[in-house]
């Protein structure tokens, strides 16, 4: 199955650009003034000491209406982004993975995805041809088949909630995704899982990510085109994979004097 999204992003190199954007939850101001572009196919790291605001950065990008944008712009596609609703940018092809996934009582997990490819597509999705890419979805991931009818996140490990949201990735193919931590309480091994399914899914030339983590185990296996340090609500730091590797040797003290 093919999905471009709605605005014909495929087409464009700058699929992201974030302009000097300032956020705010409640009273407190959590971004100050981060700006960042991610091209087509390009996969980003996001990385930061704790309360850097890197989840924040996140949220805001895919609309959460927690997280208000007190100044500056986001851009999709071409488009301005910045007053639409997170559903509009879901059907657009943003797509964000959660840190802490949901369980959903009374939704099975297939009837989820088939719901949320049709409303993504804006067209029915036919069910043998579902059932046969959910199929070989949940093999890259090595997923038990039955948790496909069970319901959403409902007694599923933690590891096994973590595969669900590369799941959700894979099915959905969205043009740019957002990571948050997908490594985050996993073990050594699903985290190879893990990262065989974030692999297939940067096999679409296309297709960017944005990857939000504290360590580099995830990314040891993964191509990675460009890195930001985030730190106290402001990107410090822009570099290569070698800003990875470099975090992983000494840490971000360096960083949290500018």
């Amino acid at each position: 199955m093919t999905i471009r999204d709605q605005w014909g992003s495929s087409m464009l190199k700058e699929l992201l650009k974030v302009d000097r954007l300032t956020v705010r939850v409640e009273d407190r101001e959590i971004l100050r003034g981060v700006g960042l572009t991610v091209n087509a196919g390009e996969t980003h790291v996001l990385m930061g000491p704790n309360g850097a605001g890197k989840s924040t950065l996140g949220y805001a990008l895919m609309g959460d209406p927690r997280y208000a944008v007190g100044a500056g712009k986001i851009f999709f596609a071409g488009r301005d982004v910045t007053e639409t609703s997170a559903a509009q940018r879901a059907k657009a092809g943003m797509f964000l993975s959660f840190q802490a996934p949901l369980e959903v009582p009374g939704l099975a997990l297939s009837g989820f995805l088939r719901t949320a490819l049709e409303q993504r597509t804006g067209e029915r999705v036919k069910f043998g041809a579902f059932r046969k890419d959910l199929a070989k979805a949940m093999e890259v991931l090595h997923m038990d088949p039955s948790y496909a009818d069970r319901d959403l996140n409902v007694g599923f490990s933690g590891g096994e909630k973590k595969k669900a949201e590369i799941l959700q990735l894979l099915m959905l193919k969205p043009s740019f995704a957002i990571l948050d931590e997908t490594d985050s309480g996993l073990d050594v091994d699903a985290v190879h899982v893990v990262s065989a399914g974030i692999r297939e899914y940067q096999k679409d030339e296309n297709a960017a990510l944005m990857i939000i983590t504290h360590n580099a185990r995830i990314l040891e296996s993964l191509r990675v085109d460009a890195a930001h340090v985030l730190a106290r609500g402001r990107l410090v730091a822009s570099g290569g994979a070698e800003l990875v590797d470099e975090i992983g040797a000494r840490g971000f003290e360096r960083f949290l004097g500018r």
